[in-house]
């Protein structure tokens, strides 16, 4: 982390103290992950009615990632997280509160809110504070947030609610909400860049969404979505079903454990050999991961799987957000990064209800192997679809040529 001692104190502060935020509110959503499918199970969901309840997370990403865009361009960085924050700690009550399962919808519903702003205004934060020339470093070693919140919270989460029940769960994931509020407010974020007034249209928002430059990174995003709404779903409910003697938690360790450290090594190697090579391989991984979960019917496959997914997803997101960030304008970046990460999120969003479906029909287990097929897919589509033409995108794949989308400021 040699980068951290080449910048200005004020910056590093900045970095250091949206770190420790990041930590506390990945940890609140993250001590979730392997209770509330069982949650709304107990309470009287079927399995369709579990994924449609975790897919309306999606939902409220999908409904406020372009407003919160706008108005991380427009009012600050600082603004956005901090209501993202405020949705993490409000959201875990309202599952206290109730069983009914359209109120649950809506819970969950409010509770994507907090991802939307949040991951939006951290990203752009963490571009925004970085040097250009360290700029995949930085952000790999800013998104450890989320490996190391994942492996902290599913355990707490896990062993909290088979030893004191639901609500002790749900009042711990508040309080890491409202914690990371008020260290929110010590953040001293950069004033916006100012911005053509005709870059607010919806045209153009939608305009820039289908641009060559972020048309194909939106699309990979999506479908790999797709994949990870059905682990982050369904990984709990298949494992107690395939009557294997497994935490589902410890599933979501090995993940955060393999996601930290391969973000200490991608993000500074793709710095200097480019991004292309490395979104490639993370996408591979988490296609044979899909696969794995597909065939694991023992403890050790299972965490492998786990450990496959989170070198995957560990290289594959950061990097994609470092390209988004290499393809935009600083005074465009809120408002890229919702659009194209929003694709991830209708990736989620799909996959809870309509794959759901599906789970009545082939199984959790046939649901992975389907998810593999999509994994697949994605690594087709970056693979030929990244660059200006097929020759070009084959080459950047495959770290043998420059991003002819990136733009030489990049700043």
């Amino acid at each position: 982390m040699k980068v951290f001692s080449t910048l200005e104190p004020a910056t590093r502060r900045n970095l250091l103290l949206l770190f420790a935020v990041g930590l506390l509110f990945w940890a609140s959503l993250a001590a979730l992950l392997p209770t509330l499918p069982l949650y709304i199970r107990d309470v009287g969901g079927t399995k369709s009615q579990i994924g449609v309840v975790m897919g309306a997370f999606a939902v409220g990403l999908l409904l406020f990632r372009p407003w919160l865009g706008q108005l991380a361009d427009r009012r600050g960085r600082q603004v956005v997280l901090l209501i993202g924050l405020v949705a993490a700690a409000i959201a875990p009550l309202g599952y206290l509160v109730t069983q009914s399962m359209p109120l649950l919808i809506a819970v969950r519903a409010f509770h994507g809110l907090s991802i939307a702003a949040f991951t939006t205004a951290y990203s752009t934060l963490v571009v925004d504070l970085s040097p250009p020339s360290n700029r995949g470093e930085v952000i790999g070693y800013m998104s450890l947030v989320n490996p190391v919140g994942v492996a902290i919270g599913p355990a707490i989460g896990g062993f909290l609610q088979e030893w004191a029940g639901y609500t002790p769960l749900f009042l711990l994931s508040t309080g890491l909400g409202v914690v990371g509020f008020v260290g929110a407010l010590w953040i001293q974020a950069p004033v916006p860049v100012a911005q053509p007034i005709a870059s607010t249209s919806k045209t153009t928002l939608w305009r820039l969404l289908w641009s060559p430059r972020l048309r194909t990174p939106t699309l990979t995003l999506m479908l790999a979505g797709m994949a990870f709404g059905v682990l982050s779903t369904f990984v709990p409910l298949f494992i107690q079903e395939a009557g294997v003697n497994l935490n589902a938690g410890l599933f979501y360790t090995a993940a955060a454990v393999a996601s930290f450290s391969v973000r200490l090594l991608t993000g500074r190697a793709s710095d200097r050999h480019g991004r292309g090579r490395f979104i490639t391989l993370g996408l591979l991984l988490y296609a044979v991961t899909m696969l794995l979960l597909w065939s694991a019917r023992s403890t050790d496959v299972f965490l492998l799987a786990g450990l496959l997914e989170g070198a995957g997803i560990g290289i594959f997101l950061p990097l994609m957000i470092a390209l988004v960030a290499d393809r935009s304008e600083a005074h465009e970046r809120g408002r890229v990064f919702s659009l194209c990460v929003g694709g991830f999120d209708l990736g989620i969003a799909i996959a809870g209800p309509t794959l759901g479906l599906f789970a009545e029909q082939i199984g959790y287990r046939g649901l992975f192997g389907l998810s593999s097929g999509l994994v697949f897919l994605s690594v087709i589509v970056f693979v030929t679809q990244s660059s200006k033409t097929l020759s070009q995108s084959l080459r950047f794949a495959f770290g043998e040529g420059r991003d002819f989308y990136a733009l030489p400021h990049g700043k």
